[in-house]
C-alpha cells in the first residue's frame, strides 16, 4: 500500500530542501543505501549546476556534498537524453580532482570521489537499473590486481588502489519495474514513481516521507515546484513531438529521394533530413542548442543552418 501523502520529485526536492542541514538525513540515506556503508554529509558545496533562472527546467541537477570523511560525493539528475553523458560524467569527476587541490601541494591530498548519477533516460545498453563503476589494475600476463603497498595503505589509509581512484554509480530509474525487493529497490521505486510505501523502511525514507510532503511547502514553494512540474511537461512534450513530427517528414522525404538517386543513398539521405527536420522542430520550441545537438546527433554548425 502505497503512503496517501503527496512528495514532491527528487529533483526539485535536491536542489532545494535537501540542501539544508536538517534535511540532510534524507541524502544521507540514499548514499549509505547506495554505498553500503554510513554516509554522514558535512556540507553542501557550492557547483555550476545550482540555477534559480528561467533557463533551469534545463539543466541538470549538480550537488556536491563532502562526507565525515573528507570525501566528496556529486550527486546529478538528468532528465534530458544526452548522447555525451558518459563523458560529461567524467569531466564532472576531473573539474572536482582540480578544483579541490591547490598549486604545489602533493598529490596525496587528492580526495577521494563519488559520482552518483540518476538518470531518467536510456543510457547506454544494458539489463540492469544500477551500475557501479571503479578503477583496478589488472595484470595481461597474470590475470592477478594491482594492490597497494603496506606503505602505501599506511600513507593514505587506503586499503586498494581503487579506493584512490572515483567511483561512478549510475541509477537508470526508468529501467526499474517497480517491484522493491531491497532498501536501495525501495530508493529506486521512490526515484521513479515520487511515492514512499507505507511499508518502506529504507535508510533516509522515513524521514523524507515526512519532509518531502507537499502541503509543508510555503505557498511561493508550492508555487515554485508547480511550475517545475509543468515545464518538465512541456519540455517533454515538446522533444517528443519534434521527434514524432521530424521522423514522419524526414522518412517522406527520404523515400522520394530514395527512389529517385537509389535506395541507400536515399535511406541515408532521409535519415540525415529526418534529423534535420527534428531539429527544426525544436528550433521554433525554442529549446537550447545543446539539447537539440543531443536529441538528434546533429552539430551545432548543423543545427543552426537548419
Amino acid at each position: 500500500m502505497k503512503n496517501k501523502s503527496l512528495l514532491v520529485r527528487f529533483d526539485w526536492a535536491i536542489k532545494r530542501l535537501l540542501r539544508q542541514k536538517s534535511n540532510f538525513v534524507v541524502l544521507e540515506g540514499l548514499l549509505s543505501t547506495l554505498l553500503g556503508e554510513d554516509v554522514t554529509i558535512v556540507r553542501i558545496l557550492e557547483s555550476e549546476g545550482n540555477k534559480e533562472d528561467s533557463e533551469d527546467k534545463f539543466n541538470r541537477v549538480d550537488v556536491l556534498a563532502e562526507n565525515d570523511k573528507s570525501e566528496l560525493v556529486i550527486i546529478e539528475v538528468q532528465n534530458n537524453r544526452e548522447l555525451d553523458y558518459f563523458h560529461r560524467m567524467l569531466y564532472g569527476t576531473s573539474k572536482v580532482v582540480t578544483e579541490y587541490i591547490h598549486e604545489g601541494e602533493k598529490y596525496g591530498v587528492i580526495k577521494k570521489i563519488y559520482s552518483v548519477n540518476i538518470i531518467y533516460f536510456d543510457l547506454g545498453q544494458g539489463k540492469d537499473y544500477v551500475y557501479h563503476g571503479k578503477t583496478q589494475f589488472k595484470g595481461i600476463h597474470f590475470d592477478d590486481i594491482l594492490k597497494l603497498s603496506n606503505r602505501q595503505r599506511e600513507q593514505f589509509i587506503k586499503q586498494e588502489a581503487s579506493d584512490i581512484f572515483p567511483e561512478y554509480y549510475v541509477l537508470r530509474v526508468n529501467e526499474f519495474d517497480e517491484l522493491a525487493k531491497t532498501p536501495l529497490d525501495e530508493w529506486i521505486y521512490f526515484l521513479k514513481t515520487g511515492e514512499i510505501d507505507e511499508h518502506a523502511t529504507a535508510k533516509g525514507l522515513p524521514e523524507a516521507r515526512e519532509k518531502l510532503r507537499i502541503d509543508n511547502l510555503s505557498p511561493s514553494e508550492k508555487g515554485q515546484y508547480y511550475a517545475h512540474m509543468e515545464a518538465l511537461r512541456y519540455q517533454k512534450s515538446v522533444i517528443e513531438t519534434g521527434w514524432i513530427e521530424g521522423h514522419a517528414d524526414g522518412r517522406a522525404e527520404g523515400r522520394a529521394e530514395g527512389r529517385a538517386e537509389g535506395l541507400a543513398e536515399g535511406l541515408a539521405e532521409g535519415q540525415n533530413l529526418e534529423k534535420r527536420k527534428i531539429a527544426t522542430n525544436l528550433k521554433k520550441q525554442g529549446l537550447p542548442i545543446e539539447i537539440i545537438a543531443n536529441c538528434t546527433g546533429l552539430s551545432p554548425e548543423e543545427i543552426a543552418n537548419c
